[in-house]
């Protein structure tokens, strides 16, 4: 018989109640996921209340409240809280999205907060973003243009203008590819939704003079097309983006160049 035996501080414990706020009706808890790499114990889901009363309507909000007056170790990223750097993606109530935009009443019961799944943690609710940033650079998010540049700008028409709207927004959170299931199992070598999604936008940019080039990049049994259609990055993409319409335009690309 196999026998399989878990990673190293893969069991989570539970970890430290802190006491409830007094004097007040309007009480929230909090289930947060804490890990530090110092300490080498296993990771613990600690429990804080907050008082809704004196706190902002966000999950982040929250998270800040939590770490200014009960808890100043709490570890997590955060900066513009208004959708548009993604620093704060998180794994909120067991969906992949951005503690700014989640508002508290779309959660009922505990608020339960985790870092984004399967990927290595540097602390607390912080993945290691290395290598999903290294898949984003590979494929050349910038125009490439072989023609003299011109005095002014590239120009566009506003129909091929139009062809970027539902790509150029996404932020990178990572979100979509850390709720694929397929870069779970191949992050090593499928690039992923996120990636797959900002090649789109590059491959059909009017002004880019390297569709090819970017398509015969791409065109690798694992690196597009290991993703099978799942739909959980769409469904789960915080600026409701499609990636998977994005990755499917690919694979149609792909098919006519070689018909």
């Amino acid at each position: 018989m196999v026998e399989l035996k878990l990673p190293k501080n893969s069991t989570i414990n539970n970890g430290k109640i802190w006491p409830e706020p007094k004097n007040s009706n309007n009480v929230r808890k909090f289930r947060v996921y804490r890990w530090n790499p110092d300490d080498e114990k296993n990771p613990a889901v600690d429990t804080y209340y907050v008082d809704m009363d004196s706190c902002g309507p966000m999950v982040l909000d929250a998270l800040i409240k939590i770490k200014s007056e009960i808890d100043p170790t709490l570890t997590f990223r955060r900066s513009c809280r208004e959708g548009i750097c993604g620093s704060c993606a998180m794994n909120i109530d067991g969906t992949n999205t951005l503690a700014c935009l989640c508002g508290m009443e779309e959660i009922s019961g505990d608020v339960k907060i985790y870092p984004l799944p399967h990927m290595e943690v540097v602390k607390d609710l912080i993945p290691d973003l290395t290598h999903f940033y290294a898949q984003h650079a590979a494929i050349m998010p910038w125009l490439e243009t072989e023609t003299e540049r011109p005095e002014k700008e590239w120009r566009q028409s506003i129909e091929d203008r139009d062809k970027l709207d539902g790509l150029y927004e996404c932020v990178m959170c990572a979100s979509c590819s850390t709720a694929c299931p397929s870069y779970w199992w191949n992050s090593d070598r499928y690039m992923g939704p996120a990636a797959l999604l900002n090649a789109y936008r590059w491959v059909i940019d009017s002004r880019d003079e390297a569709k090819e080039r970017r398509l015969d990049e791409l065109e690798d049994s694992f690196k597009l097309y290991s993703c099978h259609t799942i739909m959980n990055c769409t469904k789960t993409c915080p600026k409701g983006l499609n990636p998977a319409k994005a990755i499917g335009s690919l694979k149609q690309l792909m098919v006519d160049r070689h018909k």
